[in-house]
């Protein structure tokens, strides 16, 4: 029996973006960092050894970059009410939490993932794939990402993006009334 009050409603709302923001997790920073690396970087071979500083310091990476994502795609749940997926965005521009230091920190999480699985494998390569995958993800911000943002959102992605920077975090930043929600739209690009 359907209630009538649409209490209901909210609960299967926030449950389906819950699967969908798992699925996404799973599809694009799980494919970049967990599954290339185990597959074609040999990651799955590694045996640990907590002695050794290089793959001690790696794995502190990957889960500090671990943390990063997660706090990330939730900000876009709560916040954005979307996903990490270009194709599943949040509607409302996220200026929040991470947001607030930095205009990329999921970019800057599956990186530090990546590089920390290149310490704790002591792999060349895989840092290398890290550096690449830097290189395509600011190819694709620069080229598809921020202009599809400044079209949707405006003079608030203007001002957002003019008080915080792309890569390199400010440890106190400086948004104002950034926090107030703005931009609110049925479909919008990440953030």
């Amino acid at each position: 029996m359907r209630r009538r009050d649409g209490a209901g409603s909210g609960v299967w709302r926030t449950a389906f973006l819950a699967l969908r923001s798992l699925l996404w997790v799973a599809l694009l920073p799980g494919v970049i960092a967990g599954y290339v690396p185990l597959r074609f970087f040999g990651l799955d071979r590694v045996r640990l050894d907590v002695s050794r500083p290089a793959q001690v310091i790696g794995l502190v990476c990957a889960g500090a970059g671990a943390a990063l994502l997660a706090v990330c795609v939730w900000e876009f749940a709560r916040t954005g009410l979307g996903t990490l997926a270009p194709v599943d965005p949040p509607r409302r521009l996220v200026a929040r939490g991470p947001y607030r230091h930095v205009r990329n920190p999921m970019y800057l999480g599956v990186v530090t993932i990546v590089l920390g699985e290149a310490l704790v494998a002591g792999s060349g390569a895989l840092a290398a794939y890290g550096a690449a995958f830097v290189v395509a993800a600011n190819l694709f911000i620069v080229g598809y990402e921020e202009p599809s943002l400044r079209r949707r959102f405006g003079e608030s992605y203007d001002q957002y993006s003019r008080q915080v920077r792309r890569w390199l975090p400010r440890w106190k930043p400086s948004l104002g009334d950034l926090d107030a929600p703005h931009g609110e739209r049925d479909s919008a690009p990440r953030s």
